[in-house]
């Protein structure tokens, strides 16, 4: 059974890895071949020397002797200066350690940097199975490496075996509570249903205010008609000539809806497989595999939503819309992934992909991506349906009348954005400790219900500012619906930033461009994503509420 390790930066950034280390029996150590989620999550795994035979013991067994150089002694003092910790696997389990100790002398203030030289495995095992390993490094068998000057080091390891009455299929539990925090998982419990049941009291509170209005709106317009019908119309009913008045940038809109809607369909696949248990705690890159396979399977439903809705708005050019929808969400993606790439080469850091996974990307995107976005289309287009509106159009637009500030677009983004937003902060913090931390998430089910009531409330939230808006005779509502419900993505991007400042320690150029770009790139897709689901809420309420009266 094989022991793979690597070395990383124990603070935040989990995809660097220093160069610096001790040199072991092999000049070159044996790289393990990886998945191409692993290689994306920025994990470049080698072969350790550790030999780790079943059920044999060892007691401080001489792994090498190296006089490390002074270069080498100031390397190593810079990765112990910054926490930098190995990681490895066993049987899949893993297991870590930090290189060494900064060890302060109060009184003097002097500090003095400690290379561990000896690492003790103990290892659990139930009948012919290794069910658990750790790892411990010893503060009294290390080396001084504070001053710049050549340093002899022995280096050993010792290894023990224990038996246990663990079963096999049980050993990723431990995992999974110290990732679950049990100290703070009763709280973690609490604050999202006390966040859960304040959102959904809220919404409740709204939805039964719109609901009382929009009867009372009925009960009028009803005895209008029956009364008076050459009355002047108000509100809402005043402009149902308008409100199906297809948007500008006809081509732009059905690409959003379509991204919208493949990127809607990712989620609840990934959110599927989460809850079935495929991404068990260090699954090494199925979640980024998961990320590829599945946003490439998925671009088919892009291809056909943005197709057959474009021609339901009565558009002419499927193709150059279909190629819209393409590169929406795919380009920017590439062009934040190639400056990034370029940083990551520029640093050395592991996170700069191989040629070889970038070709394969790229055949990803060429052999399946494309030509089902193609198929997608094709199929949307020989969909041939059409646009429902319950009212005609009229030829002419009627103006709009002058509107107070606060029924703007951007106010009204902000106030769209705030309630969903509100519904998932406090899951906001798990989730990027597991990201950019080394906190790993496995509570699914709380994730999973979090994204739910995000649905729900950016979808009635978004119903509610649109209903108020055509109260007003505003009857471009197609824009706005999408804006205000992907405005909470805007909210999560301004998250990242109070991230960053005030929970991270990150610092320097790469690792804050890292940082932003993939963020801004998650925060984009957030904002389709939820921008869509807004919309299609907007429209379904929209058509309810003018087949419920009589239109002329």
């Amino acid at each position: 059974m094989a022991l793979i390790t690597s070395i990383r930066r124990g603070i935040m950034f989990r995809s660097t890895r220093t160069k610096s280390g001790p040199s072991t029996i092999q000049e070159h150590p044996k790289d393990k071949k990886e998945a191409l989620g692993e290689v994306l999550n920025g994990d470049r795994l080698v072969d350790a020397p550790y030999e780790l035979n079943f059920k044999d013991d060892k007691n401080s067994k001489i792994l090498c002797k190296k006089t490390l150089s002074k270069e080498q002694v100031a390397k190593l003092r810079d990765a112990v200066a910054k926490d930098y910790y190995f990681q490895m696997y066993y049987d899949d389990l893993p297991l870590w350690g930090f290189l060494g100790k900064l060890d302060k002398d109060r009184e003097q203030g002097d500090a003095k940097y400690l290379l561990f030289k000896h690492i003790h495995f103990d290892i659990m095992y139930n009948n012919n199975r290794v069910i658990e390993i750790n790892v411990q490094t010893d503060p009294n068998v290390a080396v001084d490496i504070t001053e710049d000057k050549e340093v002899p080091v022995e280096f050993s390891y010792s290894v023990t075996w224990k038996k246990t009455d663990i079963p096999f299929e049980k050993r990723m539990e431990k995992y999974s509570k110290s990732s679950s925090m049990p100290q703070h998982l009763e709280i973690h419990w609490f604050s999202i249903i006390n966040s859960c049941v304040t959102v959904l009291l809220l919404t409740g509170f709204l939805a039964t205010i719109l609901m009382r209005v929009l009867k009372n709106d009925f009960i009028k317009y009803s005895h209008e008609d029956e009364s008076l019908e050459d009355q002047e119309e108000t509100g809402w009913k005043y402009i149902h000539g308008d409100v199906f008045r297809f948007p500008q940038q006809k081509s732009l809109f059905a690409a959003i809806i379509g991204s919208g809607t493949q990127l809607l369909a990712l989620a609840i696949f990934i959110f599927f497989l989460a809850i079935v248990g495929v991404f068990y705690p260090y699954n090494r890159g199925a979640l980024f595999t998961a990320l590829v396979v599945i946003y490439a399977l998925t671009s088919g439903i892009a291809g056909y939503t943005a197709t057959s809705f474009y021609l339901q708005l009565e558009g002419t050019n499927w193709v150059r819309n279909l190629i819209l929808t393409g590169c929406l969400f795919c380009g920017p993606l590439f062009m934040t992934f190639c400056f990034l790439n370029t940083v990551a080469i520029a640093y050395s850091a592991t996170a700069a992909l191989p040629f070889g996974t970038i070709i394969v990307i790229i055949l990803i995107w060429a052999l399946v991506t494309s030509p089902l976005l193609v198929l997608g289309g094709i199929a949307g287009k020989n969909s041939n349906t059409e646009f429902q509106a319950p009212c005609r159009t009229t030829k002419y637009p009627r103006e709009i009348p002058q509107l107070p500030w606060y029924r703007s677009t951007i106010p009204q983004m902000a106030m769209a954005g705030f309630l969903p937003f509100s519904a998932i902060y406090i899951e906001l913090y798990y989730i990027f400790a597991s990201i950019w931390g080394h906190k790993i998430y496995t509570i699914y089910s709380i994730l999973f219900i979090v994204f739910i009531i995000l649905i729900i409330v950016t979808a009635f939230v978004t119903v509610a500012l649109t209903y108020f808006q055509l109260a007003v005779e505003d009857h471009e509502w197609w824009w706005r619906s999408v804006l205000c419900g992907g405005s909470t993505g805007i909210f999560v991007f301004f998250y990242c930033i109070y991230y960053y400042h005030a929970r991270s320690d990150m610092s320097g150029f790469m690792q804050t461009s890292f940082f932003f770009g993939y963020m801004t790139c998650v925060c984009y897709g957030f904002f389709l994503m939820l921008g869509t689901v807004g919309f299609r809420a907007s429209l379904l309420f929209v058509r309810h509420i003018y087949r419920s009266i009589k239109c002329e």
